[in-house]
């Protein structure tokens, strides 16, 4: 295992090689994400993060290799898999060699493919695809490849750590899944079907099924069907405007038992629920800001709202995005040879300002990390989202949640 690189608020300052050294021409990194339609707030809070914490981690301390600086650049894919190779091919053709995306596991599927294919045919102007958010577990198993680097937990994973949760409250007796009709939300549910099943056979699922992802606009006959099922606890990987819908519709119809979800804060979200989510939304994921765990933490979150009052940190894999790819190119001692620097991603340790630590898994480029089972409330709240009171706390810890789950990843590594 290699030994592990500690990188916080300031992570660049200990990849500096010089500041004398000539400037070379930016790292660029492209940001294939939704900017319109109707889960463009979701992609642009994203696009902004990626762009502070290239900026704030990299760029105001020197950069990388003697002085290079990176560039977010970002490019509006509409939530298209179709739309999302055109955009992947426009950013390979202005020099771009690191792909981020992370909405949609329908469009990261796509990309893989495409991106392990160009890489096949053009030894000379490889990519890497660092997945930030897209998490079909089948990405890092039966569709991996040496291109592809998943800096979240994918589905099963954070599934583990949810019904974990469920398997420990006894009043739970009936569960009721919930998700958009397409390769994540089915994940979900295979995964949710088998994890309840091995915990808590006694537990009943009252209701299992999709719906059009993007295309609902009132959830109100799906929530009936949930308050009539005399559902204890609901589960949904549903993100974005489909998100938003669901949990409303569901509250405002009666149910007061606890949402579990995946995509639960941010991006106008947690203002949206305000107190009718208090103690009834809560979601998996990683990173913890309230209370912050480290003081290089709170001051990166604090420099971030200074230029984005409006917008949130909900996403600490991005910054550790950031950070373990500005490691990895001063490990390789190069941003060209990508071939060099997926070498150093794959197995590398990271510290985290936002807790814990991340090892990227040299089997199938999946990030290990500590999970968290988070509360909406506005109490206990030092970083609250969107303007609000509101925001989310830890009630549950999950230390490097499923090391142990098993890949059918079988990754060609090239030469």
């Amino acid at each position: 295992m290699k030994k592990i690189t500690k990188l916080g608020a300031v992570s660049a300052l200990s990849l500096i090689i010089g500041a004398s050294a000539a400037f070379a021409e930016n790292i660029k990194i492209a940001f294939i994400d939704p900017l319109s339609g109707p889960f463009a707030s979701t992609g642009t809070n994203g696009l902004h993060q990626f762009e502070f914490a290239a900026d704030y981690m990299v760029n105001q301390n020197g950069g990388v290799l003697g002085g290079t600086e990176f560039e977010v650049i970002g490019f509006d894919n509409k939530i298209s898999p179709k739309e999302s190779l055109i955009q992947l091919q426009v950013a390979i053709d202005q020099g771009v060699r690191y792909i981020v995306q992370g909405n949609s596991s329908g469009v990261a599927n796509a990309l893989t493919e495409a991106v392990d294919k160009h890489n096949r045919r053009n030894p000379d102007s490889r990519v890497l695809f660092l997945n930030y958010a897209a998490v079909d577990p089948a990405l890092t198993n039966d569709k991996c490849n040496f291109w592809h680097f998943r800096f979240d937990a994918h589905a099963d994973m954070k599934m583990d750590a949810v019904t974990d949760s469920i398997a420990a409250d006894d009043s739970i007796k009936n569960v009721y899944l919930i998700g958009q009709d397409y390769s994540f939300g089915k994940a979900v549910a295979a995964a949710a079907n088998k994890y309840i099943g091995e915990k808590r056979p006694d537990i009943t699922i009252v209701g299992d099924e999709l719906h059009p992802i993007g295309k609902v606009k009132d959830f109100t006959p799906y929530s009936r069907k949930i308050v009539n099922a005399k559902t204890d606890a609901v589960i949904t990987g549903n993100w974005g405007a489909d998100m938003l819908g669901l949990g409303k519709s569901i509250i405002e119809n009666g149910y007061s038992g606890p949402i579990y979800t995946y995509y639960a804060a941010g991006s106008g979200i947690t203002a949206a629920f305000g107190e009718t989510g208090k103690g009834i939304v809560r979601l998996v994921g990683e990173g913890q800001l309230n209370p912050p765990p480290t003081p290089e933490a709170a001051a990166y979150v604090n420099a971030f709202k200074a230029k984005y009052p409006d917008g949130n940190v909900d996403q600490t894999r991005i910054s550790n995005t950031i950070g373990m790819l500005a490691a990895a190119i001063t490990e390789a001692g190069t941003a060209d040879d990508v071939v060099a620097v997926a070498n150093a991603l794959s197995g590398m340790e990271y510290e985290t300002m936002f807790g814990g630590k991340i090892m990227m898994r040299e089997s199938d480029h999946q990030a290990i990390q500590d999970l968290h089972i988070f509360e909406h409330t506005n109490e206990g709240i030092d970083f609250p989202y969107d303007g609000s009171e509101y925001g989310v706390r830890v009630i549950k810890t999950i230390p490097m949640a499923s090391a142990d789950i098993e890949t059918t990843c079988k990754m060609k590594v090239p030469s």
